[in-house]
């Protein structure tokens, strides 16, 4: 009887630590899983983020949101600490980054470019030389079979039909991407428009985000615009091949973008891929950034909240989320810059005490 007693002692307490082990391990989980973090800005890269927060929420648990309300509204967010990181498709000048309330840092999640996009029925192979471009877009070409244009295109059929331009009515990276190609191309659009997230257009007609800029393309017969290249996929909108530095009429697509990027890449991997010297390379083409605080402990934000953070950071870049990149039509970040995304993730600190060992 004593045996009998001990044994079912044994087995009541075995029981009774699994089943303490078990609600800690859910307690545990249930709390890992209790925060989630926000993001908001770009557009740019919407549909690669999308998909890579769904997969990160199927494969980890945590929570993730992002809005797609424009470059300018995702850095307005940080300043604010409405959000835990901020979108951007133009780093920061030092300038602005001064005007944050603590130090940023930047982290490049893939290569993506603004495509020349347009609707003339029966026009699907246009060709746009740099003279093309800013004569449309500082309003000195109005018609389509403009003798400009026809000479850029020799075997196409232009139709006599009004140019309506579609521009982004808010800030975006995706503007300034576009307008830094256009100062680097063209002297007259540096000193009369000039490079930025908003701009006073000399011509044409706003719309929302890249979305309503394509949305807008589409619908408008005879309109052209610069739309983020996976909003043009999708919505089979034609866009044009553009002139490069070498002269060379380039279609956008993985291999052409990715080139874009074969050259040096500062440390803190703010810069312009736009006119890339690379014979191969699309011309409008650029990084895209999540931006967060480097020091982590502020609005009474938890440790944990910090390490979650930097945990989607940190797999965004890894080769698993760069392959969803190329599923939406964005060029994988080259290794050179994963590895110094890597390096920079490594300076983030909560209370002074780095987050990643």
């Amino acid at each position: 009887m004593k045996k009998i007693l001990v044994a079912i002692l044994i087995s009541t307490v075995l029981i009774s630590c699994s089943s303490n082990e078990d609600s800690s391990r859910n307690a545990q989980n249930k709390n890992s899983k209790s925060v989630s973090i926000s993001g908001a800005g770009a557009t740019f890269p919407l549909p690669f983020y999308n998909l890579a927060i769904k997969n990160y929420i199927k494969k980890k648990g945590t929570l993730v949101t992002y809005g797609g309300i424009g470059s300018g509204g995702g850095i307005r967010s940080l300043k604010d600490k409405v959000v835990d990181f901020g979108a951007t498709d133009a780093f920061l000048s030092e300038k602005k980054e001064a005007a944050m309330p603590a130090k940023i840092i930047h982290i490049p999640t893939c290569i993506g470019a603004v495509v020349i996009a347009y609707n003339v029925p029966g026009i699907d192979d246009l060709k746009l030389s740099n003279q093309n471009l800013e004569e449309i877009f500082m309003v000195k070409i109005k018609k389509w079979n403009d003798d400009r244009l026809k000479k850029s295109n020799p075997d196409i059929e232009l139709p006599d039909k009004n140019i309506t331009f579609v521009h982004r009515s808010d800030g975006s990276g995706t503007t300034y991407i576009f307008s830094d190609y256009m100062s680097k191309i063209s002297k007259n659009w540096e000193e009369k428009v000039g490079r930025g997230k908003s701009l006073k257009w000399p011509v044409g007609i706003g719309a929302k985000g890249n979305p309503g800029v394509a949305g807008t393309i589409k619908q408008t017969v005879g309109s052209i615009g610069y739309i983020g290249s996976e909003f043009a996929f999708a919505q089979t909108i034609s866009f044009a091949k553009v002139e490069n530095s070498s002269g060379k009429f380039i279609e956008p697509n993985l291999s052409s973008i990715s080139a874009a990027a074969k050259g040096e890449i500062p440390e803190n991997t703010k810069v312009m891929l736009t006119n890339s010297s690379n014979p191969d390379a699309y011309p409008i083409s650029g990084f895209t950034w999540l931006i967060i605080y480097q020091e982590q402990n502020y609005n009474g934000r938890s440790k944990q909240q910090a390490e979650e953070t930097l945990n989607f950071l940190s797999w965004i870049i890894n080769k698993d989320a760069q392959k969803l990149a190329q599923q939406v039509h964005y060029a994988p970040l080259p290794e050179k810059a994963v590895m110094q995304a890597k390096k920079i993730l490594q300076t983030v600190v909560y209370n002074n005490e780095p987050i990643l060992k």
